[in-house]
């Protein structure tokens, strides 16, 4: 068999888009893993099928697949990414559609170049989440703000949110030299946290308006260039805190997010999406002792 890809990526955070509308296909973690390994597939952060909607109210469903194959609830980069394969595939003619995810439809808003060609998304990202049990986790009270976590690299003040997918946001003097990569992996699978978290490392920028540095260890991925959703709970997080206004710059590695947590209570999220390539991968049968 033959799988048709196309590689895309918003400021970085790069997917495996895959056309199931026909919804002929289905992969095992171990599939997704394959497709999403840099050395011996086609190389992601994720994995996302674009397929039919089965809820009333959406136009499209996004079912997103980490590179590890769990199933996450929501990607704010790969949901800009969704749009525009289908927009400028002709699937999307107006000027928004609305997205079925794990997580609850999104709509997100589009913009387009004069030959009708997707250049910004601004997505719907509902409302944050901040009652505890809901996030999920396991530290009480109605609200996790900067509570102290303890970990073997030592106590961490932690701040729960969920996205539509849990996010534990911690203030950093210098996100360059933040334990990332130590700290990170740790903090994903603390028992505080029974389905793992993302965790955001932020610094705010003195002497700029709202602007606040991020960078994001991903839940069942490892540090990303980018993460939407990290960027919008780090928003929240930034605004709840008095650090900054309802509307804020996430600098991320990949690139720039602006973010507002609108009067309405939902957060908004705008920014870039782009196509890298596009091929095909030829997809073994298992009497071959194919890996997929």
């Amino acid at each position: 068999m033959e799988l048709r890809f196309t590689k895309m990526h918003g400021l970085g955070n790069d997917f495996v888009m895959v056309d199931d509308l026909d919804r002929s296909w289905d992969f095992d973690p171990d599939a997704v893993r394959l497709l999403c390994d840099r050395h011996f597939g086609i190389g992601g952060d994720g994995l996302i099928l674009v397929r039919p909607a089965t809820i009333e109210g959406a136009d499209f469903s996004m079912l997103y697949y980490n590179a590890d194959g769990t199933t996450a609830e929501m990607c704010g980069n790969g949901i800009r990414c969704f749009a525009k394969w289908l927009v400028d595939r002709g699937q999307v003619t107006g000027d928004s559609v609305n997205v079925q995810t794990l997580g609850g439809i999104r709509s997100v808003e589009i913009e387009r170049c004069g030959d009708g060609v997707m250049t910004l998304a601004r997505v719907d990202m509902g409302e944050p989440v901040l009652d505890p049990p809901s996030i999920p986790t396991t530290f009480e009270g109605q609200q996790v703000f900067e509570c102290p976590l303890e970990t073997s690299l030592g106590t961490f003040k932690v701040t729960a949110v969920s996205m539509g997918n849990p996010h534990a946001v911690i203030w950093v003097d210098d996100v360059d030299t933040a334990p990332v990569d130590t700290l990170g992996p740790i903090i994903e699978s603390d028992p505080h946290f029974p389905a793992k978290t993302n965790v955001e490392f932020a610094q705010l920028v003195e002497g700029e308006t709202d602007l606040v540095r991020l960078r994001v260890w991903e839940r069942g991925v490892g540090e990303t260039l980018a993460c939407g959703t990290g960027a919008c709970a780090t928003a929240v997080v930034a605004a709840l805190s008095c650090r900054t206004g309802r509307t804020a710059t996430i600098e991320l590695p990949g690139g720039e997010l602006s973010v507002e947590w609108a009067p309405d209570g939902h957060v908004y999220m705008t920014g870039p999406a782009e196509e890298v390539f596009a091929g095909v991968m030829t997809i073994w049968d298992e009497d071959e002792d194919a890996d997929v």
